[in-house]
């Protein structure tokens, strides 16, 4: 698919602040975050978290028509995703207010808002996950790898070094696995030109020519390709700075806070190249109808 910059800032920044806010609202390893200090973690968190969700708005054809994304929550996990931010960001509200104007942890509210935090992630990622148009995704690989991100760069962001150490080669883990299983998925899921174009039953199908002369939106939206040795070199410029040189700076017992500081900004680049392949690989099924993959 097209790796628009709008959905991948969406994907990124949005798993961060919703994962800084999973730990502001468990206080988990730090003393309570109370006063100004809690006033510039949640500033950092909802405007990762709101940033990101507003990016993805750009994306639409008619950014405008936003709102309608909440109308249809019964089917829909983008609905979804849009109430429970929503919810997320409003119970979080009133835990940042209490912390920041008043000292108070109202711990009921942080528990009540960190759940709703893990689960506006887990919404964004069955957005993807539930797609069995694009096979790359279509597994519960995609769910625990982004949910798996989004604690491993809050714990990060947070201070918690080593358990953001631990989380993030966790992470590097099931990226290399989600990469292995999704090279095979499009092949494996038994799609072909001749299912897609629904003339299997009278033998082999093979294209003579494109279905129309010019572009289309989903030739622009869905057809996209990356060749093998780009896709290669970006995958270990995600591997070494999203994953490995943070692993390693956050693990290792180093004094102070300049690890920290080297480590989260190189975790973000590689998270953004890591996410544009996440896109720029999904092989839509819809590109054998055009003759342009090869399952």
């Amino acid at each position: 698919m097209h790796p628009a910059p709008s959905v991948i800032i969406f994907t990124v920044f949005s798993g961060l602040g919703f994962g800084m806010l999973v730990f502001l609202g468990l206080g988990l390893g730090l003393p309570p975050v109370t006063g100004w200090t809690a006033f510039f973690f949640y500033l950092a968190a909802y405007a990762m978290a709101v940033g990101g969700l507003m990016a993805s708005a750009f994306h639409l054809g008619n950014p405008q028509r936003a709102l309608k994304a909440f109308t249809q929550w019964r089917t829909s996990w983008l609905s979804r995703e849009a109430w429970v931010s929503v919810a997320a960001l409003a119970v979080m509200g009133i835990h940042a207010f209490a912390a920041v104007f008043f000292g108070a942890i109202l711990a009921p509210i942080g528990w009540l808002g960190a759940g709703l935090s893990v689960f506006a992630v887990y919404c964004t990622s069955m957005i993807y996950a539930q797609l069995k148009t694009v096979p790359r995704w279509n597994t519960w690989l995609t769910p625990l790898h982004l949910i798996t991100l989004s604690f491993g760069g809050g714990a990060a962001l947070m201070g918690h070094t080593s358990l953001a150490g631990l989380l993030i080669v966790l992470a590097a883990a099931l990226q290399v696995a989600h990469w292995q299983v999704g090279d095979r998925a499009l092949a494996r899921s038994g799609t072909t030109l001749a299912s897609a174009t629904g003339l299997g039953n009278r033998g082999r199908v093979t294209a003579f020519e494109p279905p129309h002369t010019g572009s289309n939106y989903l030739l622009k939206e869905m057809v996209y390709t990356v060749g093998r040795g780009h896709a290669a070199k970006l995958r270990l410029i995600a591997l070494a700075l999203g994953y490995g040189i943070p692993g390693v700076l956050l693990l290792l017992p180093i004094p102070g806070v300049w690890p920290s500081l080297i480590a989260v900004p190189s975790h973000i680049i590689g998270i953004l190249a890591a996410r544009w392949l996440f896109f720029a690989q999904a092989e839509h099924v819809v590109g054998l109808y055009y003759g342009k993959r090869a399952a």
